[in-house]
């Protein structure tokens, strides 16, 4: 029992293990009792399970103070708490666009709401694996070379003006290799099969039975790619606030948690958060820029963390408040892939030349 006790990353193992226990607790809870069978999640349901997750995220940094502060005194415990709630925010707010993302790749290969929350619980598992990576790969450079951290504040900076600058170009899910690869290389059938992603068929030459992914299971592909993609923004972003990698992985990890839940409230209303992107940006740039004040023009001292946190807090509120205001009255947009099974398959045969199942 004494291994419990040890640091691993700076923070001790019971305690990791207590994250993940909560984690995997909040995950069978959510499909083995709140959606045991497949069902359309209407607006209020979702707002109301969206809370109920924001809430564990926000009682779990009350639990991070005590933790940090039993091991690391007062002080430390506070400005990493701090950090934990400022990444929270960062990532839950970047999670919008994820939103926007997801919609448009489930419009195109016309899954039915009534499966994309099956879809999105295992797309947002295999989140954790990928985000823990790519978290373990970040937090093992930076410990070895500290200078890196300046990198991702000058990527963070680029990518926020970027962002300022770049107009609303949509995702091209026709062309991405992993999805044209897959559609040649794998037998993919035309019709989805409830919410399976597999299935067995009969092959078309031999009549016997083969195993075939099916258009459920290229959505859930492209999901969890483009969550790698949004990650390059993300994951330096709050390696910019704390390099802790306790906080750097709770903080993604509790902010995804809750997206399946917050995804049918959102994708209704997503046209309606067009200037956050702006927002976002801003905090980029900010996140980014605060690096090299500190280390160059404050000489060495840390960035106050209630000065980041109001900063980041008020530019995400500022963003979202501006949308709702500019785009009231605003109609949702109709995208032209959405055209039912047909439409699904359309784009299958055009993905497999025709080859599909």
């Amino acid at each position: 029992m004494e291994f419990l006790f040890t640091d691993w990353l700076g923070t001790p193992v019971w305690f990791w293990l207590a994250f993940v226990g909560i984690v995997a607790g909040l995950t069978a809870f959510d499909l083995g009792f709140l959606n045991k069978e497949d069902k359309e999640m209407g607006i209020g349901e979702s707002l109301k399970l969206s809370a109920f997750y924001i809430s564990i995220a926000l009682a779990f940094g009350v639990w991070v103070y005590f933790q940090k502060t039993a091991d690391l005194g007062a002080a430390a415990g506070i400005e990493l708490t701090i950090a934990y709630y400022t990444a929270f925010f960062i990532e839950k707010a970047l999670s919008i666009d994820n939103v926007f993302v997801i919609s448009l790749i489930f419009t195109y290969f016309a899954i039915p709401p009534k499966y994309q929350y099956r879809a999105l619980l295992w797309g947002i598992m295999a989140v954790i694996v990928l985000r823990g990576i790519m978290i373990g790969l970040g937090a093992a450079v930076v410990q070895q070379y500290e200078w890196v951290l300046y990198i991702f504040a000058a990527f963070l900076v680029f990518t926020g003006i970027k962002m300022l600058f770049a107009g609303d170009k949509p995702m091209d899910i026709e062309h991405n290799p992993a999805v044209r690869f897959i559609s040649r290389h794998m037998r993919v059938t035309k019709d989805l099969h409830d919410q399976h992603f597999f299935v067995r068929i009969a092959d078309s030459k031999t009549g016997k039975l083969v195993w075939a992914a099916t258009p459920l299971f290229l959505a859930l592909v492209v999901i969890n790619l483009a969550d790698l993609v949004f990650a390059v923004d993300s994951v330096p972003a709050v390696f910019a606030i704390t390099t802790d990698t306790f906080i750097v992985y709770t903080s993604n990890i509790m902010a995804i948690l809750g997206l399946r839940a917050l995804y049918f409230a959102l994708a209704a209303m997503v046209h309606r958060f067009h200037y956050l992107k702006y927002a976002l940006a801003l905090v980029l740039v900010f996140i980014g820029s605060k690096i090299f004040v500190a280390d160059f023009l404050m000489g060495g001292d840390k960035f106050p963390p209630l000065v980041s946190l109001g900063v980041t807090a008020a530019l995400i509120a500022g963003g979202v408040l501006y949308s709702l205001y500019k785009t009231k009255g605003a109609e949702e947009p109709q995208w032209p892939a959405d055209e039912g099974a047909d439409g699904a398959r359309r784009h299958l045969d055009d993905l497999t030349d025709g080859k599909a199942l």
